[in-house]
């Protein structure tokens, strides 16, 4: 349970990193986007890509980055 709260929280901060979206998130909140973006990501694009924690990375990013552009203004 560990590993995965601490990969979704990488994830979110990649996708945050990539579209400068979601910056004032805070560390719960970047997480719960990975976690929920790793699911989207891999229902969505299946699992390919490196594995971390039996979290197919590249598909997990392109979920978060999917969430953050339709749910986050992008901050001024």
């Amino acid at each position: 349970m560990i590993g995965s709260m601490f990969v979704g929280f990488i994830i979110g901060l990649i996708s945050v990193a990539l579209t400068n979206r979601g910056e004032r998130m805070g560390c719960i909140g970047k997480m719960i986007l990975g976690l929920v973006g790793a699911w989207l990501g891999q229902s969505l694009f299946g699992n390919w890509g490196p594995l971390l924690h039996d979290t197919a990375v590249v598909p997990s990013i392109l979920g978060a980055v999917i969430l953050l552009a339709i749910f986050w203004k992008r901050d001024k």
